[in-house]
């Protein structure tokens, strides 16, 4: 670190030390490497402070001081984006992750989230009252982050994106300023935070809307690798004819015995249960499956399930594009993906986005694609002690060019990684200028910025952390 790197440092420490009351403020020791580690074991970033907040005056005090040192600014949230962009190497890292309190309000039907709360937290203290939160697949990730991004979901098809489902957000802008956004306070930039990213400040807490959800019907079906073709083009028309109350997830992924497989997890949230069991039992004629598990669950099970699959610490490498439709082009991909899977712990996901999700205007929120698409995740994922980690990544990148021909432009924020600029400059569709007018007027000094991205016109990929 060179002279007047040390010199900002020390000053941001002390102005630090001086404004952060309850929190604490660490570089190094036990405390300092918790906040360093986050889900994807690649990561490996050192930021040069971390201020780990007990309350949001911490958080604005932190911004604050990283602003009057120029020192570059990350927030650590679920811990969840692979690319690490939770933490600002060399700079400051807010971490927010221990703010995880959840409030209930049964008769309204609404939840107040803090910064730091995770899918899990949230559906959890839901379940008692026998409602659900809108979420992505897993428990782990922070709420504030997914919301912010998107949220791709098993309830998505009935009850919209997670950020469909968003309400009211406290912010702490970059000028230090609290505001609260919603539909009639600072409307642009409750506009700007459904879809936006957290390009815009730091969202201390959130008021999110729950739903009636007393029975959730879910589970796990299994192909042989064999069948893969059948049960992809069959998919193809069940996905067609689906009502908004059946979200089917699916892809590839290793079987037991290494081999490849094709899995399907269907949801359905909608009240009729014979109804949904129906629409369930169809998958399974699909073909002849290897695992066919479907019955009544809840969510908090749902996202447990998928963080036994993908736990922390691994080594990982997301890419992803976004189709009309599963043609043929896609199925043919989704084969190769399969037969050429380098790692045992890698795998396709594809999410749907469908029914109350495609309903809402693609301008009346900042998220860039509303028309019917399947979303493509391509998982790259080894143990840390793995040699081959330059296959799994070419894996990866092979199996999203292979898509290429057949995706839409642009991608997923939430995924998008930091070499992709070709679809970041597509990631917002129609809402591109509005959004970047939205931050010169709130961050005009580009305070909350990607920091594992390189600069560009459209810095629109950062902020909060899943």
């Amino acid at each position: 670190m060179s002279r007047p790197e040390n010199q900002q440092r020390s000053r941001l420490v002390e102005i630090l030390r001086r404004t952060v009351r309850s929190g604490s403020v660490v570089s190094d020791g036990p405390e300092y490497d918790a906040a360093r580690r986050i889900w994807n074991g690649a990561a490996t970033a050192r930021p040069g402070v971390v201020v780990r907040c007990a309350d949001p005056a911490d958080a604005r005090a932190a911004i604050l001081a990283a602003r009057e040192t120029g020192t570059l600014l990350s927030v650590r949230g679920g811990g969840h984006d692979w690319a690490g962009r939770a933490l600002s190497d060399g700079g400051l890292t807010i971490d927010v992750s221990g703010l995880r309190g959840v409030t209930v309000d049964a008769g309204a039907r609404v939840a107040t989230i803090s910064a730091g709360t995770t899918a899990a937290d949230l559906a959890a203290a839901a379940q008692p009252f026998g409602l659900a939160p809108v979420t992505g697949t897993a428990g782990s990730v922070g709420m504030v982050g997914l919301t912010l991004g998107g949220g791709y979901g098993p309830l998505g098809g009935r009850f919209g994106l997670a950020l469909d489902n968003l309400l009211s957000a406290d912010v702490v802008l970059a000028d230090g300023s609290v505001v609260t956004a919603d539909d009639e306070h600072e409307p642009d930039l409750f506009w700007a935070l459904r879809g936006g990213g957290g390009n815009f400040g730091l969202v201390t807490s959130m008021r999110v809307r729950l739903h009636d959800l007393p029975t959730l019907l879910s589970g796990l079906l299994v192909f042989p690798w064999a069948q893969a073709g059948t049960v992809l083009t069959g998919l193809s028309d069940v996905l067609a004819e689906s009502p908004e109350e059946l979200t089917v997830q699916f892809g590839v992924l290793a079987g037991a015995a290494g081999e490849p497989v094709l899995f399907a997890s269907p949801t359905w949230s909608g009240d009729d249960v014979r109804t949904g069991e129906r629409a369930l039992a169809r998958l399974d004629t699909l073909g002849t499956p290897l695992v066919s598990q479907v019955a009544a669950t809840t969510l908090p099970d749902m996202l447990a399930a998928i963080d036994a699959q993908f736990p922390a610490g691994r080594h990982v490498e997301i890419r992803t594009r976004s189709v009309p439709s599963l043609t043929s082009g896609v199925r043919d991909a989704l084969i190769h993906a399969g037969s050429t899977l380098t790692s045992s712990t890698s795998a396709v996901s594809v999410h749907s986005l469908h029914g109350a999700a495609q309903r809402v205007p693609v301008t009346e929120t900042a998220f860039g694609s509303r028309d019917p698409h399947l979303m493509l995740e391509v998982i790259a994922q080894w143990e840390p002690d793995d040699i081959r980690a330059a296959d799994h990544r070419a894996w990866a990148h092979e199996v999203t060019s292979a898509l290429e021909p057949e995706a839409l432009p642009g991608g997923y924020p939430n995924l998008l990684g930091p070499t992709e600029t070709a679809q970041i400059a597509h990631a917002y569709g129609p809402n591109t200028e509005r959004l970047l007018a939205v931050k010169r007027r709130l961050d005009p000094e580009n305070v909350f910025r990607a920091i594992a991205l390189p600069v560009s016109p459209t810095p629109l990929m950062s902020g909060q952390d899943r």
